[in-house]
């Protein structure tokens, strides 16, 4: 298998992966978040596809990140958003590392290739799955926040500088 049939088909697995997810989750925006991953993921095998087979190279910009911001905002004020979130902890942690090895594989990617359109496409599409990476890494962050809160009594006189 070549590196160009590897990263398809890893694309692909995260498709169906995302697809998964947004299946499991009762909540419409996380529901639509995965749904934008999952699309996100298509657009990118599509366009390792042109690449693979020398057809026109382009790449329409992602809106999961403006997306992602607006339900975080949502997911603040929600008092029963963790117990939905937690049901999904190991899917969120799984998925980060496969974005984080996506991004590897781009980078790598674009480090061996000489044409420099080829090289901006891969590196775009690293760029996309590390904003994946960071908005999985906010959702299991903000999943764990309560076992890091630090209210202690005996901390309760410090004053802020």
């Amino acid at each position: 298998m070549n590196i160009f049939d590897f990263a398809m088909k890893m694309e692909l697995d995260g498709k169906a992966y995302y697809q998964k997810l947004a299946a499991d989750t009762s909540d419409s925006g996380l529901k639509s978040i995965f749904s934008t991953l999952a699309s996100d993921e298509q657009k990118h095998y599509e366009v390792i596809l042109a690449i693979k087979s020398g057809t026109e190279l382009k790449m329409i910009d992602s809106t999961v990140l403006d997306e992602a911001k607006n339900l975080f905002e949502l997911l603040m004020t929600d008092k029963n958003a963790s117990v939905v979130l937690k049901k999904s902890l190991d899917g969120y942690q799984y998925a980060r590392k496969m974005e984080a090895d996506s991004v590897k594989l781009y980078e790598d990617m674009a480090k061996k290739e000489d044409d420099p359109e080829i090289v901006q496409l891969l590196l775009r599409i690293a760029n996309e799955e590390k904003k994946h990476f960071n908005i999985l890494d906010n959702l299991y962050d903000f999943v764990l926040a309560p076992q890091y809160f630090l209210a202690w009594g005996e901390f309760s006189n410090l004053k802020e500088f």
